[in-house]
């Protein structure tokens, strides 16, 4: 047996534990410690439990959690939405990457969507088929537009080959101002003026019965009676017309026995401003432009200055006629709602100041109450033109008539 002891063991045999310093058993206790609760399961909270919960539910039933902003008052109820959704989630990365081909070269979409091939002094689309709507004119042209691109027109696209193309439709396009006061009237007043003189205007050049060569009431009803002779000029011209007394001056008529309407839209262009007139009144200007696409009736319809023909109707000239031929018809009109405190007038109703028209693409010398429109497929009409050539797409010329009105040729309808 030895006499040996164990390293560390003391004269009586107890094992004698090493000397450390305190601050390492300290370091060493608290590092062992922190150790252990981090590595430790955690119980999760009754909170956290129920989520937990109710997510296993759902997911059992097939449902999805709803997300900031996409529950049912934010998505579409009958599920079109969510389809769209899955499609975009399926075509993700290919659909990155054509955008990214596209936004370098657009000319890769079909049918040039961005307008990157049409003619920048045009601002129509090189197609034409797909051309943007212009915004509204708010101030008076500069010059006449560009030329569309060449086509003819169809009963499906009866504006084909015409600026008209991307005019406004109908009564829409006659946008009244804002109100504003205007000498003893209120704004309440200028208002209601305003939107009778886009009524008459309306009444005048667009509603069905007018077009057909019925009695305007309703423009006539907006008139002043106390305005000396107006309203009695009007009811002679419709009356009775003649060269002298024609409601064309105010009125857009065509004969139903001759043409009628090439579908149920009218292209319209133009503006309506007002100011103080010079009679304590509100002076109202309106410059539009009407364009009209129309088909022949019939064949055996007699056509004015011509004899009447016999014969079946025709490619071109009734029964199942497609050659569509456009009249297009410009008008200035100023009116004036006056006083009636200073004036004799009738409250709300309207003066007519100023009224002028250019009337294009139809027969010359024709003094009938109505427009005349020239096919291609038909023999002329009336008296040849032997005035100057326009443009009647031209907003930026003035139509103010002289003493002497000769009818001339359009340059293109």
């Amino acid at each position: 047996m030895s006499d040996k002891q164990p390293e560390g063991a003391g004269e009586s045999g107890e094992f004698k534990q090493p000397s450390v310093p305190d601050d390492v058993w300290e370091r060493f206790a608290r590092d062992t410690e922190r150790d252990i609760r981090s590595s430790a399961p955690k119980e999760p909270s009754a909170r956290a439990r129920m989520v937990t919960e109710r997510l296993r539910q759902k997911d059992a039933k097939g449902a999805q959690p709803e997300g900031w902003r996409t529950g049912p008052a934010w998505r579409e109820m009958d599920g079109r939405a969510a389809r769209r959704r899955r499609l975009w989630a399926i075509l993700g990365v290919p659909v990155a990457i054509a955008v990214a081909l596209v936004a370098v070269k657009p000319s890769l979409l079909p049918g040039d969507p961005f307008g990157t091939s049409s003619d920048a002094s045009a601002g129509t689309p090189s197609g034409g088929a797909s051309a943007a709507a212009l915004p509204a004119e708010t101030a008076p042209p500069t010059a006449a537009p560009s030329s569309a691109a060449p086509d003819t027109p169809t009963l499906d696209r009866p504006f084909a080959g015409s600026p008209a193309e991307r005019w406004a439709d109908g009564a829409a396009a006659i946008v009244v101002p804002k109100a504003t006061p205007v000498g003893t009237f209120t704004s309440a007043q200028v208002a209601a003026a305003l939107k009778r003189a886009k009524t008459l205007l309306v009444g005048a050049n667009l509603a069905p019965g007018t077009l057909r060569g019925e009695r305007p009431e309703s423009v006539l009803a907006l008139l002043d009676p106390k305005q000396p002779r107006m309203l009695d000029d009007v009811n002679s011209w419709l009356r009775a017309p003649g060269k002298k007394h024609d409601p064309l001056m105010l009125f857009s008529r065509f004969d139903p026995a001759e043409v009628r309407p090439a579908g149920d839209v009218v292209k319209v262009r133009g503006r309506m401003t007002f100011k103080a007139g010079a009679h304590a009144s509100v002076a109202i200007h309106m410059d539009y432009t009407f364009v009209y696409p129309l088909i022949q009736a019939s064949k055996a319809s007699k056509a004015p200055g011509t004899t009447e023909t016999s014969g079946a109707p025709t490619e071109g000239s009734g029964g199942g006629s497609t050659e569509v031929a456009r009249t297009i018809v410009r008008r200035v009109l100023d009116l004036e709602l006056l006083d009636p405190r200073k004036y004799q007038a009738t409250p709300g109703k309207l003066s007519i100041t100023r009224y002028d028209q250019d009337l294009g693409n139809t027969a010359c010398d024709v003094y009938d109450g109505f427009l005349h429109p020239q096919f291609d497929s038909a023999a002329p009409t009336g008296a040849p033109p032997t005035g100057p050539t326009t443009d009647p797409y031209d907003r930026s010329r003035d139509i103010e008539h002289s003493g002497t009105e000769t009818c001339g040729t359009v340059s293109r309808t």
